[in-house]
């Protein structure tokens, strides 16, 4: 059975990298796809002795019947048996603005301004956001880490499972991520940064582990963490949840939250759930 994926997003936010990327992890790409003829293009790959397996379709921004006609393939292609998801990449207003400006590119929605032409789209692209599996912002990523959250959605799919779990360690310093469903503070803990020997080491190397899980109240957090991912995890799979991403915070992003979210991936794939690891202040 094949797949497919359907990249949409706003402009500027990081489309052009994500068709990059699943075409080396081995996607057919379509760029820029009339949506009428996405529900060929699935025709002309389910007919025997095809060898396609997966297909990406990059969305392009079209006027309103453009969008309707979208909406339409979407609800088509999902009727169908084949596995179909949607990828909505994101960012703030305010990227968006400074990402068009460094570039000097014409936004292609016409409007009185940048910033009145992102409005209007993302007026526009609301209902396709909302259909989306996964919402990906893109505002605290560069193109690097973009290209590595990618992989870690899309890179080892196994037809037919249902969930893909993603735990993501960050920094609060550097802003709380946007794109993730469930969000846990990991600032109670003492903090590795002003032990000494320990400031410059991240929370996977051996010393700063070791500090984090002998603090007096780890293991009971992690117990008491696992015993509620044991009733959410098969809830969320059998409402039929695609994707979800928990993150882990610490003050910077590269102690406390790296050892914890690395505890709590380890355990969801103890209880047979695929989960990928994302350290996204990790190297600031």
């Amino acid at each position: 059975m094949a797949e497919y994926l359907v990249i949409g997003g706003l402009s500027g936010a990081g489309r052009s990298t994500a068709a990059a990327t699943v075409e080396d992890l081995g996607w057919f790409v379509i760029d820029n796809v009339p949506p009428a003829l996405m529900t060929r293009v699935v025709e002309l790959v389910g007919v025997p002795g095809s060898e396609t397996e997966k297909v990406a379709f990059v969305t392009g921004r079209g006027g309103d019947e453009h969008l309707v006609e979208l909406e339409e393939s979407l609800l088509a292609l999902r009727s169908r048996k084949e596995r179909v998801r949607v990828l909505f990449l994101d960012a703030p207003d305010e990227v968006l603005v400074r990402r068009f400006e460094g570039t000097r590119r014409r936004h292609p929605v016409a409007a009185e301004g940048v910033s009145a032409a992102i409005a209007r789209e993302r007026r526009a692209l609301a209902p396709i956001k909302e259909a989306a599996d996964v919402v990906v912002d893109t505002g605290d990523l560069n193109s690097n880490q973009l290209r590595q959250r990618l992989i870690e959605l899309f890179g080892g799919d196994e037809p037919g499972y249902s969930m893909k779990t993603t735990v993501a360690s960050f920094g609060y310093k550097h802003g709380i991520p946007r794109d993730v469903d469930l969000v846990l503070d990991c600032r109670f803990l003492p903090n590795p940064y002003w032990v000494e020997g320990l400031r410059e080491k991240t929370g996977l190397d051996g010393p700063v582990r070791d500090f984090v899980m002998r603090q007096q109240n780890t293991a009971a957090f992690l117990e008491k963490l696992c015993a509620l991912f044991e009733l959410l995890l098969p809830a969320y799979r059998s409402e039929g949840k695609s994707y979800l991403t928990v993150a882990m915070g610490c003050t910077g992003g590269k102690h406390r939250s790296v050892v914890l979210a690395e505890e709590l991936a380890s355990w969801m794939r103890g209880q047979g759930f695929e989960t990928t690891v994302f350290h996204r202040d990790i190297e600031l």
